[in-house]
């Protein structure tokens, strides 16, 4: 039996996936670009064995099994990366040195988040990055990220993006074959280490409206759709810039209107998807206000959202102590696990302390009520941190048997 242990990232876009052009391929209908987050923090974790004595392929996902064959999916991406160790176990035989015919062999998937599944947090990214990464790694192919990026895009497409770490775009390329259909680093992880996250979690409920279902939903019956993907390619551009060069002022504006214009386009669609709350919504004029009564006039910090109700806030370092204090003292919370200050950035400060930011003068505290408690269940702050990592054997998550170590 042949095991592989590996992790893979969350990320969360700036300019936002939404609609697809091929549904069977999974082919966007405009670029994207993304943020990789810590895995300290978000990860999906998948261990998987392959053995010929497995007399089937098994799944079990955060410790419950499901049935692999409904997953049509996650079959697409068992069925290309085997297809690609077929190809170099016949090239090696053509060579006389003939390698072990994993292509052949039946496997045993096993895959647990850290944080919750279809809420909003980018699950399926994570979670179908870790699955291909893994299988790359069991069947030892060859080929580049990008490469790979293809096969993950047909599990979900934002995993792509989630094989790299740093700042990725998703280019959609204009092939009817999805050949040209991959993701790219544009910066690596180390490019502006300034930049940081904090993810609000608003709710950790499965959305009602799914991102698959929702994004079909809007490219049939949304006209504003039609105007948003004239827009994608100019803003792409100027996001790039915008990371390369460091310019936390233009890409806080851009991510901020991008996020604005995808939930636009969200109730544009007919009838309309609201994956936004009150609480969200309240955490958006937050922001603003802060911003608006910057004593130097500049924006200190950028919202944007997915398809759910949990914000996720991008800043410079030196903004967050201030950012995560106004956040707690708006939206208070009781849970001992409500922030977990793994970065220590708040010192010897307390959550519920000073709430006015520092030097803001002209800061308008009524800008919202405070919220009752729980309104935000959690606070995760976060970095842009590494594409996903290869874990020891003792990581694994199944047994020498190649059943789970942990059941639900």
């Amino acid at each position: 039996m042949k095991t592989v242990t590996c992790t893979a990232p969350v990320n969360i876009a700036v300019i936002k996936y939404w609609g697809k052009r091929d549904t069977q391929l999974i082919l966007p209908t405009n670029d994207s670009l993304s943020v990789t987050l810590s895995q300290d923090i978000l990860h999906s974790k998948t261990t998987i064995s392959a053995a010929k004595e497995f007399e089937k392929d098994r799944l079990w996902l955060n410790g419950k099994e499901e049935d692999i064959t409904k997953n049509k999916r996650m079959h697409n991406c068992f069925r290309e990366t085997r297809a690609l160790r077929k190809q170099m176990e016949d090239d090696a035989a053509a060579k006389g040195q003939p390698l072990e015919p994993l292509s052949t062999y039946h496997v045993h998937v096993c895959s647990e988040n850290n944080f919750p599944t279809a809420a909003g947090l980018a699950s399926s990214a994570s979670g179908l990055a870790a699955l291909v990464y893994t299988l790359s790694q069991l069947f030892e192919l060859t080929i580049s990220v990008s490469d790979l990026s293809r096969i993950a895009r047909q599990g979900s497409g934002s995993a792509c993006r989630s094989l790299f770490g740093g700042f990725v775009a998703w280019e959609m390329g204009d092939k009817d074959d999805g050949s040209d259909s991959r993701a790219v680093q544009i910066a690596p992880e180390t490019h502006w280490p300034e930049l940081e996250a904090l993810i609000c979690v608003v709710s950790d409920a499965k959305k009602g409206t799914s991102s698959t279902e929702g994004m079909q939903h809007t490219i049939q019956t949304s006209p504003l759709m039609k105007e948003r993907v004239k827009i994608v390619p100019e803003r792409m551009q100027a996001m790039k810039d915008a990371i390369l060069s460091k310019d936390f002022q233009s890409f806080a504006e851009l991510t901020m209107r991008d996020s604005n214009q995808f939930h636009a386009v969200c109730l544009d669609t007919y009838p309309p998807i609201f994956y936004l709350n009150d609480t969200s919504r309240a955490i958006i004029r937050l922001i603003h206000e802060y911003n608006s009564s910057s004593p130097d006039g500049k924006l200190k910090a950028a919202y944007t959202y997915d398809a759910g109700p949990n914000a996720v806030i991008y800043a410079p370092k030196e903004n967050m102590r201030e950012i995560i204090q106004l956040i707690a003292h708006y939206f208070p919370s009781n849970n001992d696990n409500y922030f977990n200050d793994h970065y220590q950035v708040l010192g010897e400060q307390s959550m519920s302390g000073e709430f006015k930011p520092q030097g803001h003068s002209a800061f308008n505290e009524n800008v919202i009520p405070v919220h009752p408690e729980g309104s935000v269940s959690r606070l995760l702050h976060t970095k842009c941190h590494d594409g996903p990592r290869v874990l020891e054997q003792s990581e694994s998550l199944l047994n020498d048997e190649g059943v789970p170590k942990r059941l639900a």
